[in-house]
C-alpha cells in the first residue's frame, strides 16, 4: 500500500484547494501561504499588473486585491503542477501495469481491423533508461498542463464574468438613465443624483452598481465628477456605459444643461431598445428552429434507424442507451448554457423575484434606500464611540433580544394562520412539502423491488419515478406561476398609477391628495394595495413612507423602480408631475416590450409542443407496431412468417430476419418509455429558456410533456 501514498497526498492536496470555498480559515492560511511565496514576484512586471487589475476591476472583484488574488492564482498553480505531476508518473505506471498481458494477447481479444492497437504492449518491455524518459515526459506534460489550465482559467473566469456583467450593465442603463433623468428633471443637483442612484444600486442593477463606484470616488477621495466619470468610462466592461460616461463628462466640463443631455439619452435608449428586442426575437426564433432540428429530429432520427438495425441485424441496445441518457440530456444542457450565454441581459426580462418568502412588513426586500429609513429606530451599526452608550448599561438590549426571536418566528405564525396563502407565495417552501410526499408515494407503491435481471428490476420503479417527479415538479410550478402571475397583474397596472398620478399633480393637486385620488380610483391588482396606503396616509404616515410600505408589500421590480423614483423626486420638489410621466413612460416600455416577446415567442413553443408530440408519436408507433411485428416474424411458429417465393430464399423466420426472436424486447420497450421522458424535460426546459427567459418557467412544459408520455404509454399498455 505504501506505493499508493504519493498519489493519495496528490489527489489529497488537490481536494484541499476547495477548502477555502467553505472556511474562512482555511481560506486565509492560503491567502497568507499564497503572499509569503509569491507577493513579491506579481508586482514586478507593471504592465502585467496593470492589465490584471483592469481585468478585475472589469469583473467588479470585491474583497480582495490584485496581489492577493495574482498570488493565489500563482499558488494553485503551482500545487497543481507538482499534483499533476506525481499523478502522471502514477497513471503512466498503471497504463504499463495494465499492458503487461502480452501483445499476442491483446491481439487475440480484438477484432482484426484494430488489432495494430496491440503495439502498444510493447511499452512494457522499454529499458529502464527509456521507461525514466517516458515517466519524466508524463509527469512533465501532466503537471504543466494542470498548472497552466488552472492559471488560464483563474484569469479567463473574470473575463467571462466581465463579458456577463457588461450584458447586465446594457440590459439596466435605460432604466438607470431614465431615473437620472427624472430626478436632475425634477430639480436635484447632479451629485445628489449620483448620491441617490448609488442608494438604490439594488433596484436599478448593474449599470446603477458600476456608476455607485464615481459616487463612492467622488465621496471617500473628494475626486471631481469629470474624472471619477472619466475612469468608470475606462474601467467598464460595457461599451455604451463608457460612451455614456465620457459623453456625460464632457457635458459637464462645458456647462451644458445635464437634463437635457439626460433626456436625449433616455429617447435615444429607448429607440434602441425596441431595435435590440427586435434582433434579441430573430435570435431566439432561429435558436427554436436549430433546436427542433437537432436536438428534437435529429435523435428521433438515430434512434429509429439504430432500432431497426438492432431489431434486424446487430444488437444496439449499448449505443441506444448512451444516446438517450446521455447524448440528449448533455447536448440538451448544452443547448441552454449556451442561448443563455448569448442573450444574457440582452432580452430585458426581469427574474421573478423569489423573495416570497419575506415578511412584507419586513423592510424592503428589494433593496429600496431612502433617506430617513426607520428613522428613529436603534441601529446595529457599529458607533463611533466604540459602541458605548449613555448611562453604561444598555438598559434595552433585552427588549430588542425579545423583538429580534419574535421577528425570527414570524414565518412560523404566518405559516400557522394562513398555511395555504404562505405556500403557494414560495415556490421553496412548496419543496418542502411535495419532496416527502412524493418519497412517501414511492415507498408505498414501488417497493418492495422484486428481484430479477436489472430491466426488470427498473421496470418496476421507472413508472413510479417518473410520477414522482412530475408531482413534486407539478407542485413547484403551481407555486411559482402563482407568485409570477401575481407580480405579471400588479406591474400591468403600474403604468396606469403612475399616469393618473401625474395628472392629478399636474392639475394641481398636492401630492397627498393625489394619491388619495387615485387610490380610490380601479387599478386591478393594485386597487386593495393603494387603498392601505389611504389609510396609511390618513392614519398619520407621509406620503414616502406610505409609498415605502406600498413597496414592501407588492415586492414587485418594477414598483420597487417607481417608488424609489417618486419618493426621492418628493424630497426634491413638489412639482413631481412630469417625474412621474417619466416613471409612467419607462414601465409602460418594459411591459410592452415584455408582452411582445411573450406573444412573438407563443408561436415557438407551439412548434416545440408539436416536435416532441410527433417524437411521441413515432416512438409509441415502434413500441406498438414495429417491435411486435419483427418478434413476431423472427419467432418460429408464430405464424409472423412469409411463404417462400418463386425460387428464391425464403423470407420469413430464414433470411434476412433469421436469429432476430432473441431480441429483448422489454428492454427496447423500456428504453422508449425513458427516451420519451428524458425528451419531455429536455424540451419542457427549453420551452421555458426560450418562451420566458428562465429555465424555471419551463418547469410547467416539463410537467405537461411528462403526464403527456405517462397517458400515451398508459395508452397503448407499455406502462
Amino acid at each position: 500500500m505504501i506505493e499508493y501514498l504519493p498519489l493519495v497526498a496528490a489527489v489529497a492536496v488537490c481536494l484541499a484547494l476547495a477548502l477555502p470555498l467553505v472556511d474562512d480559515r482555511a481560506d486565509l492560511f492560503v491567502t497568507r501561504v499564497a503572499l509569503s511565496a509569491f507577493g513579491d514576484y506579481v508586482g514586478e512586471n507593471e504592465a502585467r499588473r496593470r492589465s490584471q487589475r483592469d481585468r478585475m476591476r472589469a469583473a467588479h472583484v470585491a474583497g480582495t486585491t490584485h496581489r492577493v488574488y495574482a498570488s493565489r492564482t500563482l499558488l494553485y498553480a503551482a500545487v497543481l503542477g507538482v499534483a499533476g505531476s506525481v499523478i502522471g508518473v502514477c497513471g503512466a505506471a498503471g497504463l504499463l501495469a495494465a499492458l503487461d498481458v502480452g501483445e499476442a494477447a491483446i491481439r487475440g481479444a480484438l477484432p482484426s481491423a484494430v488489432e495494430f492497437v496491440a503495439v502498444v504492449a510493447r511499452l512494457a518491455d522499454l529499458g529502464l533508461l527509456r521507461l525514466f524518459v517516458l515517466l519524466a515526459v508524463v509527469s512533465a506534460t501532466v503537471g504543466a498542463g494542470l498548472a497552466l489550465g488552472a492559471y488560464v482559467a483563474r484569469w479567463q473566469l473574470l473575463d467571462q464574468r466581465a463579458a456577463a456583467r457588461a450584458a447586465e450593465i446594457d440590459a439596466t442603463l435605460p432604466r438607470t438613465v431614465a431615473f437620472m433623468y427624472a430626478l436632475s428633471r425634477s430639480g436635484m443637483a447632479f451629485p445628489r443624483v449620483m448620491d441617490t442612484l448609488a442608494e438604490n444600486e439594488a433596484v436599478y442593477g448593474e449599470a446603477a452598481t458600476e456608476l455607485s463606484v464615481a459616487v463612492r470616488d467622488m465621496n471617500a477621495f473628494g475626486t471631481d465628477a469629470l474624472t471619477a466619470l472619466q475612469r468608470i468610462s475606462r474601467r467598464t466592461p460595457s461599451d455604451d456605459l463608457a460612451d455614456f460616461s465620457e459623453n456625460l463628462a464632457s457635458v459637464l466640463g462645458t456647462g451644458q444643461p445635464v437634463s437635457t443631455f439626460l433626456n436625449d439619452q433616455y429617447e435615444r435608449y429607448q429607440a434602441e431598445a425596441e431595435a435590440k428586442q427586435e434582433q434579441y426575437l430573430e435570435l431566439l426564433s432561429t435558436f427554436a428552429e436549430a433546436y427542433v432540428t437537432a436536438l428534437v429530429a435529429g435523435p428521433l432520427f438515430f434512434i429509429t434507424i439504430l432500432v431497426v438495425i438492432g431489431l434486424v441485424l446487430q444488437d444496439t441496445l449499448p449505443l441506444l442507451r448512451v444516446v438517450v441518457y446521455l447524448g440528449v440530456p448533455l447536448a440538451t444542457f448544452g443547448f441552454v448554457v449556451y442561448v443563455d450565454s448569448v442573450t444574457q441581459g440582452v432580452g430585458g426580462t426581469e427574474a421573478v423575484a423569489e423573495s416570497s418568502l419575506a415578511d412584507p412588513d419586513t423592510p424592503s426586500v428589494t433593496g429600496v434606500r431612502h433617506a430617513g429609513d426607520e428613522a428613529g429606530a436603534e441601529s446595529d451599526a457599529p458607533r463611533f464611540d466604540g459602541g458605548a452608550t449613555r448611562g453604561g448599561a444598555d438598559r434595552w438590549a433585552e427588549s430588542r433580544e425579545r423583538l429580534r426571536v419574535h421577528d425570527r418566528l414570524r414565518w412560523v405564525r404566518r405559516l400557522i394562520a394562513s398555511p395555504a396563502e404562505m405556500v403557494l407565495a414560495s415556490p421553496r417552501t412548496v419543496l418542502l412539502v411535495a419532496v416527502p410526499l412524493a418519497v412517501a408515494g414511492l415507498l408505498i407503491f414501488a417497493f418492495p423491488i422484486t428481484l430479477g435481471t436489472p430491466v426488470e428490476m427498473v421496470d418496476q420503479i421507472d413508472r413510479p419515478i417518473v410520477v414522482a417527479v412530475a408531482f413534486v415538479l407539478a407542485s413547484y410550478a403551481v407555486a411559482y406561476e402563482f407568485d409570477k402571475r401575481r407580480l405579471r397583474r400588479v406591474e400591468s397596472a403600474v403604468p396606469d398609477f403612475l399616469d393618473r398620478l401625474a395628472s392629478v399633480n399636474e392639475a394641481g393637486t398636492a401630492v397627498v391628495g393625489s394619491v388619495r385620488r387615485v387610490a380610490d380610483s380601479n387599478l386591478e391588482a393594485l386597487t386593495a394595495d393603494l387603498r392601505r396606503t389611504k389609510r396609511d396616509i390618513d392614519w398619520g404616515a407621509d406620503v414616502s413612507t406610505a409609498l415605502r410600505r406600498l413597496e414592501r408589500r407588492v415586492r414587485s421590480p418594477m414598483t420597487s423602480r417607481a417608488v424609489a423614483l417618486v419618493t426621492n423626486a418628493i424630497g426634491a420638489s413638489g412639482d413631481v408631475g412630469p417625474v412621474l410621466r417619466i416613471a409612467a413612460d419607462e414601465s409602460r416600455a418594459t411591459w410592452s416590450l415584455r408582452r411582445e416577446r411573450r406573444q412573438v415567442m407563443l408561436t415557438y413553443l407551439i412548434v416545440i409542443y408539436i416536435s416532441f408530440l410527433v417524437f411521441l408519436g413515432i416512438i409509441a408507433a415502434l413500441s406498438v407496431s414495429f417491435i411486435p411485428a419483427i418478434e413476431a416474424a423472427g419467432v418460429p411458429g408464430t405464424g409472423g412468417g412469409l411463404p417462400e417465393t418463386g425460387g428464391g430464399a425464403p423470407v420469413g423466420p430464414g433470411g434476412i430476419t433469421d436469429g432476430i426472436g432473441d431480441i429483448d424486447v422489454v428492454a427496447y420497450e423500456q428504453l422508449f418509455f425513458h427516451a420519451a421522458s428524458i425528451q419531455a424535460v429536455c424540451s419542457g426546459l427549453v420551452a421555458g429558456q426560450l418562451g420566458e427567459g428562465s429555465v424555471r418557467d419551463g418547469i410547467k412544459h416539463v410537467v405537461v410533456l411528462l403526464t403527456l408520455t405517462v397517458l400515451a404509454f398508459v395508452g397503448i399498455g407499455l406502462a
